[in-house]
């Protein structure tokens, strides 16, 4: 985390056994997400004057790179919030699912935008048989290896020396590949 955990307690003393749990909570949301800002808590006794206890509150502010997760365990009439354990309980289940769905989508984009990033290049080399995998071309004259598995549609097959292709590139454990390689054209050895 960039910036210190901050946990803050209002209206009561403050609690070191609930502000360890509430690190312990911090961890593990850093082990889910390890781009977060910070991470604010603030838990709040609300004094009510009626027949039953008094109720707890906890929020938990995320701050990541655009965007922030706020989750309060407003308590209601949930009695079980009498218990500021429960409450903080509550809160971190509750951040720690918005946080996961943040992850999710962003991860979503991502993936979305290398698609919109496929760049453009020419079969060079195919090699059948054992190995069935080849180079493309790039149009800043490098080679990148493809796998027989990276071919959209199974047509791996009809590829042809000279072929256009489009291809999504990332880093394999040997250096650029491509992940995603489509076939445009079957031109026949176009240099």
């Amino acid at each position: 985390m960039q910036i210190p955990s901050q946990i803050t307690f209002r209206h009561f003393k403050r609690s070191e056994s609930l502000a360890s749990k509430i690190r312990e909570r911090i961890a593990h949301l850093e082990l889910i997400c390890n781009y977060l800002i910070s991470c604010r808590v603030v838990v709040d006794f609300i004094n009510r004057k009626h027949h039953q206890g008094n109720l707890f509150e906890v929020k938990v502010i995320l701050k990541l790179p655009n965007h922030e997760i706020v989750s309060s365990r407003n308590p209601g009439l949930d009695h079980a919030h009498e218990d500021p354990f429960v409450s903080m309980r509550d809160a971190f289940d509750a951040v720690e699912r918005q946080l996961e769905t943040y992850i999710k989508t962003h991860r979503v984009r991502v993936h979305l935008k290398e698609r919109e990033e496929r760049q453009y290049g020419k079969i060079a080399r195919i090699l059948r048989g054992d190995g069935e995998y080849g180079f493309l071309t790039t149009p800043d004259g490098r080679e990148i290896y493809f796998h027989r598995n990276s071919v959209l549609n199974n047509r791996f097959d009809v590829l042809e020396v000279g072929a256009e292709v489009r291809y999504v590139e990332e880093l394999g454990e040997e250096g650029p590949q491509a992940s995603t390689v489509d076939l445009v054209s079957n031109a026949r050895n176009v240099a």
